[in-house]
Parts: structure tokens; C-alpha cells; sequence
């Protein structure tokens, strides 16, 4: 491979590591199709032709872990499935179980709110197991947007993308500002003491959290200096972080009171399933683990270990705790920003909530630390593919890092955490969320019955309409609040249906923004690179055909006429 494919992200040379941070036009548009503006015009030409190419074209596993080599740099194999199932707790544990039980016990579920965690807990166990296969068969960064390339298309995939990296951000944004929240426990204050009021700004949007802001410039530091470093750090306040929890609910428990259970579910089951919507949230995270497979020691064995497990003891958890939490007070009563340090406060063990809040901020550090590693890696992959500039693939050759996507993606989050509502922040990213998980699971069905070349015609059409009745009966199950036996596909919609119009309308404004840039640069970027990875396949494959005898030296000699050194989505030199 020449010397600038090897800077651009195609070899592990010394020139690439000192490049790692360049910030020139070819780190960002290196294909054929940037390359002048006439190329670009002839392009945008050519746009429903490429679209149509790649909404069709559907990735191989092959593929997948051959654009590993665009890094530049291998990621260190150092994890295991001890490792995996702390990284999955320390995800998933935190922000959601601490703030959101209050929210959603007070305004929707009451005491009912542990059926809201089950039903949650129950689509995100089944979307586990989606992801535990895949992870295992394509054990690459990119995590569900590998999958779907693989199984749905690119084009499926980059909307898909888009969202995984809203819902990282977003969901990153939401653990900071309730970090802000314990953290105002512990000093005795008011949250809103520590933000800043500006009264030009919307509400929702108004109240500035420079707290918020500086966890996540710690995280940041933290997350690119080492993945095996995060990996301890994130044992270590885990294990404090489940001793609070124990602690939570033993003592809780003997300050229980049966009376406040009663009524069970005073908005019936609308509400249940209203708060299990937005409670998906308290369960968003674990996905992360599926993009280090790239760096376990053995994913076949330690990826569904590590997932499974670690979702079956985050759902007993979650349970437990809003059980408890509900017996300790009217769920009338119950404080929407510190739920448990102000419970105990209540029945006066005022010198608890100090527990409390310690172990959430604990809770929380782990959730931010854990989401920053996994972000990084999905933006990686997604830059492999050219959908987004390959500038974001870069791996550090010292750390075995992806600095630049994790700078990136955790500066867009301390953005949108210095000025956006929990509130707003967690319906949106219940959106996404379950939009991902669905077309995962989707994903794998048509993997298992499926196969490119070999599915008749007659197959491929039923296995079409099957999905359709899956997806359509799921859709008015969720509207008419029927019982659907769809599994993942079906309670995911279903639960998408009980999030509110104004988070749908963010949504599809997000939507439409990826559509955009998508029409203008990561189709023709990707369209590019596909094409010059077939070029590149079709010369090796000839290549061992004249090893084996099949074709004549003559042949190779005339494809040896086609220059991949410029083929349309190799990075400049």
C-alpha cells in the first residue's frame, strides 16, 4: 500500500502516526468526488443513481473488518468478559435509576413504575440478544451501524448512524446535568444554584451548567488517554457505586411503609407504559460494550457474557430500587431531582441522602466514562466508511485510541449539556434509542433468513411480507394499546408510541437534517469508497486466480492497467 493510503488511514506507518492530528482538506474529503468542483457537479449529477446503489448495496462481514485498516492503528485487544460486564453496569447504571424513577413514579406511574422498569428491561434484554449475535459474527467498533450495513444496506445504516451518535450525545448531555443535580445534593444546595439563569433563551434552554461542562472535560481526558485505564477506573466506581445501591435498598426497606403503595397504579396502564418510554433511558448504554468488541481478547465468548449478564443484574436493580423507593413515601411527595437522597431526608435519615448522592455521582462518572469510550468507537467505524471524514477514524498509535472522535463527540455533548432540560433530553433520546434497537432486530431476521445469491426470489418475497406484518401489526398494537407477539420489534414501537409529539418533532428535524448532508457529501464519499474497495477486491481476487493457474498472466497484466492509487475514494498522499 503506497505512502498516502498510509496517511490517510490505510497503513500503520511512521507517517501515520505523526499525522494522526493533521487538519487537511484530504484527513476530511479525499474522494475522487471532492477532488474539484467540476468533479463535485458531476457528482450531485449522479446523485438518484448513487442513492438507488445505495439503499440496495449491502456490506459483508469481510468488508467490515477489512476497513479496520483505514485507523491507521490496530486497538489494543486487552478486555475480557469481566471487563465487558462492569463496562456494561457501569453504562447503564446511573442517571436514569437516580433522577428519571422520581420523575415518572410522581407524573405517570406511581408505585407501578417497577412494571414501567420491567417492560423497559424486558425490550432492552431482547435487543441484548440482537446485539450479542451480531457482536459475535462481526466483532468490529462500529457496533449496530456494522450490523445494519451488513444486513440492511448503507443507506439504512448512515440514518441509523446519525441517531447513535444523537443518542450518545444527547444521553451523555442528560448524566451530566444530573450529575450537576447530586452534586448540589451534596452541598446543600438547590441544582439550580449552581446553573446560571439567561433570561434571552427559551425555556428548556435557559438554565447554563458549567458543571456539567467540566465532567465532561475530566471524562474527556480520561477516555483518550486509555480504554484499559477507563476499564479500571469504571471497576472501581462501579463496585462503590453497588455498594450505595445495597445499602439504598436495605435500609430503604426498614423505612418501608406498605400504606404508601397504595393506590398501585393511579393512571392506569397508559401511564405505566407513558413512564416505560421514558425510562428505556435508564437502560440506554449498553450497546457500548457490542463496539469494544474490537477489543476483547475473545468476543465470541466474553461479548455475550459480558452484555447478558449485566443487563439481567441492571433490570433486578432497577426493580428493587423503585420498590423501594415508593415504599418509603407517597409517590405523591416524592422529589423529582434527588428521588432517594430526598426520600431519606423524609424519614429522617437526613444524614443518609450524603450516602445517596456520593454513590449517584459515583453511578454517574462510571455512565459518562463508559458512553465517551463507546461513542468514540461508533464515530470511528461510521469515519471508516467514509460516510463521515476519515479524519474521525484516526487511531493513536500510543494509546491505541480514537482521540479524535472522542474530543469531538464529547465537545458536542458538553455543548448540548450546558444549555438543554433533562426533561427535553430524555424523551428525545428514547426516540432514538428505540428507533436503533428495532431496526437491529430487524436486522437480524433478515440475517437469519436471508442470504445474498442464494434466497429465492419466492423466499426473499415472504420473508418481505413477513416483516411488513411484523412492523404494521406492531405500529397499531401500539396505537390501539393491544398486546402484540412480536418480541423486540413490537415493544419498541409500542413504546415509541407513548413518547410525546414535541420529541417526534425534534426527531424528524434531526432526521432531515442527516438526509441533507447525507444527499450532499456522505453518499458521494461512500459511494466512492465502496467503488475503489471493489476495484481493489476484483485486482486481489485475479491476483490468486493466476496463483491457482485459473487465468493467464496476460489477463492480470491488462487489469494491472486500472491505477487504484487513484480510484475514487483513496485519500490523497
Amino acid at each position: 500500500m503506497g505512502t498516502g493510503n498510509e496517511a490517510n488511514g490505510g497503513g500503520s506507518s511512521g507517517l501515520t502516526r505523526r499525522r494522526v492530528c493533521t487538519f487537511r482538506k484530504d484527513d476530511f474529503l479525499p474522494e475522487e468526488s471532492f477532488r474539484s468542483w467540476g468533479n463535485y457537479a458531476s457528482a450531485l449529477k449522479q446523485t438518484p443513481h448513487r442513492l438507488v446503489d445505495r439503499i440496495f448495496t449491502r456490506s459483508s462481514v469481510e468488508a467490515e473488518l477489512e476497513v479496520k485498516a483505514r485507523s491507521g492503528n490496530e486497538m489494543k485487544r486487552t478486555l475480557s468478559w469481566w471487563d465487558l460486564m462492569w463496562f456494561g453496569m457501569g453504562a447503564v447504571i446511573g442517571a436514569g435509576i437516580f433522577v428519571l424513577t422520581g420523575l415518572e413514579a410522581r407524573e405517570h406511574a406511581g408505585p407501578a413504575v417497577v412494571l414501567s422498569y420491567a417492560v423497559s428491561g424486558l425490550s432492552a434484554l431482547l435487543s441484548v440478544f440482537c446485539y450479542t449475535e451480531f457482536a459475535v459474527e462481526i466483532p468490529v467498533a462500529g457496533g449496530s451501524f456494522a450490523y445494519l450495513r451488513v444486513e440492511l444496506g448503507d443507506f439504512v445504516a448512515f440514518i441509523a448512524a446519525g441517531n447513535i451518535l444523537l443518542e450518545y450525545v444527547i444521553g451523555g448531555a442528560a448524566v451530566a446535568r444530573s450529575w450537576t443535580s447530586y452534586f448540589a445534593t451534596l452541598c446543600n444546595h438547590d441544582p439550580d444554584d449552581f446553573r446560571i439563569l439567561v433570561h434571552g433563551l427559551a425555556p428548556g434552554y435557559n438554565l447554563l451548567d458549567p458543571i456539567a461542562v467540566g465532567i465532561m472535560i475530566v471524562i474527556c481526558i480520561i477516555a483518550v488517554l486509555s480504554t484499559k485505564g477507563s476499564s479500571r477506573l469504571n471497576y472501581i466506581a462501579s463496585v462503590v457505586h453497588l455498594v450505595v445501591i445495597l445499602f439504598i435498598i436495605i435500609a430503604g426497606l426498614i423505612k418501608a411503609d406498605p400504606k404508601n403503595y397504595t393506590p398501585f397504579a393511579p393512571f392506569g396502564p397508559r401511564g405505566i407504559f407513558k413512564a416505560s418510554a421514558v425510562l428505556f433511558f435508564a437502560y440506554v448504554g449498553f450497546d457500548a460494550v457490542s463496539t469494544m468488541a474490537e477489543e476483547t481478547k475473545n468476543p465470541a465468548r466474553d461479548v455475550p457474557i459480558g452484555l447478558v449478564g449485566s443487563m439481567v443484574i441492571t433490570t433486578t436493580i432497577y426493580c428493587l430500587l423503585a420498590i423501594t423507593l415508593c415504599l418509603m413515601q407517597p409517590y405523591t411527595s416524592i422529589d423529582v431531582n434527588a428521588p432517594f437522597s430526598r426520600a431519606f431526608e423524609m424519614v429522617g435519615w437526613s444524614w443518609a441522602q450524603y450516602v445517596v448522592a456520593a454513590g449517584a455521582l459515583k453511578g454517574m462518572t462510571s455512565v459518562l466514562l463508559v458512553s465517551a469510550v463507546g461513542q468514540a468507537r461508533y464515530l470511528t467505524h461510521i469515519a471508516r466508511t467514509h460516510m463521515m471524514p476519515p479524519w474521525f477514524a484516526k487511531v493513536d498509535h500510543k494509546t491505541g485510541t480514537p482521540i479524535n472522535a472522542t474530543i469531538v463527540m464529547l465537545a458536542a455533548t458538553a455543548v448540548i449539556a450546558l444549555f438543554t432540560d433533562l426533561g427535553i433530553l430524555s424523551s428525545l433520546l428514547s426516540i432514538s434509542t428505540l428507533f436503533i434497537f428495532t431496526l437491529v432486530a430487524l436486522a437480524l431476521l433478515v440475517r437469519r433468513y436471508y442470504v445474498s445469491g442464494e434466497t429465492s426470489p419466492e423466499q426473499r418475497n415472504k420473508l418481505i411480507a413477513f416483516l411488513t406484518l411484523i412492523i404494521g401489526s406492531s405500529i397499531v398494537t401500539s396505537a390501539y394499546w393491544g398486546i402484540s407477539k412480536s418480541a423486540s420489534i413490537a415493544i419498541n414501537i409500542f413504546l415509541l408510541g407513548s413518547i410525546d409529539k414535541h420529541s417526534f418533532e425534534r426527531f424528524a428535524a434531526w432526521t432531515a437534517l442527516l438526509l441533507v448532508y447525507y444527499l450532499f457529501f456522505g453518499l458521494h464519499a461512500s459511494y466512492d469508497t465502496a467503488k475503489a474497495f471493489d476495484v481493489k477486491a476484483g485486482q486481489e481476487g485475479m491476483y490468486r486466480k493466476v496463483e491457482e493457474g485459473q487465468v493467464s498472466s496476460a489477463t492480470i497484466s491488462g487489469f494491472d492497467g486500472v491505477d487504484t492509487r487513484n480510484a475514487p475514494s483513496t485519500p490523497a498522499p
